[in-house]
C-alpha cells in the first residue's frame, strides 16, 4: 500500500515494501510483526503480498492472533477480525499458492521443451578454456592469465579445473 493510500484511510504508520521474484518470505515481514502490539490492525493491499505460501501465510496469521492483531486486506474482503474473514482468508491462500505452483510447473516444461529443441542453451562461453590452459602451461600465473584476458583470478582457477 503507498503512503498517500495509508493516511487516506486513517492509518496511524505506514511501512511499504517492494516484492520482487520468489523469496520464501518477505524480508520485512519478521520487522513488521515485531512491531504489531495487542489491538493493532495490519492493513495490506493483497494477500500474495504478504506471503508467498499458505504455510507462510499461517505461521503469520497465528503470529498476529496470538499477540491479538486483526489482518484486513483493502483489495480483497478480508478481515480476520470476522469468522467468514477468516475463512475467506484460508481460500485465497489457497488459490495463490495453487496459481503459483501451476505457474513453476508451466515455466518447467516450457524450458524442458527448449532445451529439447536445441533452443535453451544459455549464453555462448566468452573464453576460450583451452587457451587459459596453454596459458598456465606456458608458466603464467592465474593473476597474469586474469590481467591479460580482463577476467576474474577465480574464473581462471574454475577454468583450469
Amino acid at each position: 500500500m503507498c503512503r498517500t493510500e495509508g493516511r487516506a484511510q486513517g492509518l496511524w504508520e505506514a511501512r511499504s515494501q517492494l516484492s520482487v521474484g520468489f523469496r520464501p518470505l518477505p524480508q520485512t515481514t519478521p520487522t513488521l510483526l515485531q512491531f504489531m502490539r495487542a489491538g493493532d490492525v495490519l492493513v495490506v493491499t493483497r494477500v500474495d503480498r504478504l506471503a508467498r505460501s499458505i504455510a507462510d501465510l499461517q505461521t503469520i496469521v497465528q503470529t498476529l492472533k496470538s499477540k491479538g492483531v486483526a489482518l484486513v486486506c483493502t483489495e480483497q474482503p478480508v478481515d480476520t477480525s470476522t469468522a467468514a474473514g477468516k475463512c475467506f482468508l484460508d481460500m485465497l491462500g489457497v488459490f495463490s499458492e495453487f496459481e503459483t505452483n501451476l505457474r513453476k510447473e508451466r515455466q518447467a516444461e516450457g524450458i524442458a521443451n527448449a532445451k529439447a529443441k536445441g533452443v535453451y542453451k544459455g549464453r555462448p562461453r566468452q573464453i576460450d578454456r583451452e587457451e587459459i590452459r596453454a596459458m598456465r602451461a606456458a608458466g603464467l600465473s592465474a593473476i597474469e592469465i586474469s590481467n591479460r584476458l580482463g577476467i576474474a583470478r577465480a574464473h581462471v582457477y574454475r577454468c583450469l579445473k
